[in-house]
């Protein structure tokens, strides 16, 4: 069954994103991440133009991390001055994100520009996942320990000025990596429709040592913030966001959230990273594909924007 999408101005099968939405709620409830990055290409792939795609998918992001921040918060996982201190950057990095969405959107080399970033991002993000896991993997087969960064433990980034004393997650820490995190993320995600999960918790993991049991919790917190406010600013500024295309996005991703949830948890940590890794790579792969290919239409109509 066909629907018409109004700001994208595409007629679109119904069954089609409403499946879309179940793969990548699945995706993201196995894995743990936000599907950000694996959905505004997707909906590049079926025709949607990509500033559509990034505008509509941060509302969608926004609107599953706030499920997600709620649980959290009543479990009290959620290091609150952490996560205040990420936004002062996060909100920043949106807003520049926004600002240069829209100057390359004028300048007609925002396509471009979008794809190359998930091309780069993507196929690197991917290797280095793959390359971890299998090495996690090997060492299970041998019989060796994994070896886990200690959180708490310092890093020439816990050595920088400014620090600050995060209670619930037990580091003491400069509020300079703190503050270019954020920024980092929020950029990235209103540029690229990408919630930063998946870059994010690695970040505060790796970088900052915070501990597993309030990573994720605050981590939501600037996705959602941060989304949210990118879904403003696209809509004031913009004008791509369309609200049918994320609602139909958003009932399929709370469905396949559930069922991914449940087949995660009987998965090995390691066989996980392997499987996100190969999904990331093979599609910043076909990226690549998409822009080295030779279109079967070399010449296409499209009208100016005008005033109103």
């Amino acid at each position: 069954m066909q629907i018409y999408l109004p700001i994208a101005d595409l007629p679109v099968n119904i069954f089609l994103l409403f499946a879309m939405g179940l793969a990548v709620g699945f995706i993201s409830g196995m894995f743990g991440i936000g599907g950000g990055f694996l959905m505004t290409p997707l909906l590049i792939f079926i025709g949607i133009l990509p500033s559509v795609a990034v505008a509509t998918v941060s509302s969608h992001i926004a609107a599953s991390s706030a499920s997600s921040a709620i649980s959290y918060w009543r479990r009290k996982a959620i290091d609150i001055p952490l996560a205040l201190m990420l936004l002062i950057g996060g909100i920043v990095g949106t807003a520049g994100g926004v600002w240069l969405f829209t100057l390359l959107r004028s300048a007609d080399l925002l396509d471009l520009v979008i794809a190359l970033s998930y091309v780069i991002l993507l196929v690197a993000v991917g290797g280095l996942m793959i390359s971890e896991a299998v090495r996690a993997i090997m060492r299970s087969y041998q019989g060796h320990p994994v070896v886990l960064r200690r959180p708490g433990s310092h890093t020439w980034l816990h050595g920088l000025p400014f620090k600050v004393r995060f209670k619930r997650s037990k580091i003491y820490v400069s509020a300079i990596p703190v503050i270019g995190i954020g920024l980092i993320i929020g950029f990235l995600g209103s540029l690229m429709g990408i919630g930063g999960g998946f870059l994010l918790v690695p970040m505060l993991i790796y970088f900052l040592r915070v501990p597993t049991a309030t990573v994720i919790g605050t981590s939501t917190v600037l996705t959602l913030v941060t989304m949210a406010s990118a879904t403003v600013m696209h809509a004031a500024t913009n004008h791509l966001v369309d609200a049918l295309l994320a609602l139909i996005l958003m009932v399929g991703g709370v469905i396949g959230a559930q069922f991914g949830a449940r087949a995660g948890q009987a998965m090995k940590a390691e066989r996980l990273r392997l499987l996100l890794g190969l999904l990331v790579l093979g599609v910043g792969i076909r990226f690549a594909l998409d822009l080295l290919v030779q279109p079967n239409e070399l010449f296409s109509l499209r009208f100016a924007g005008g005033g109103g």
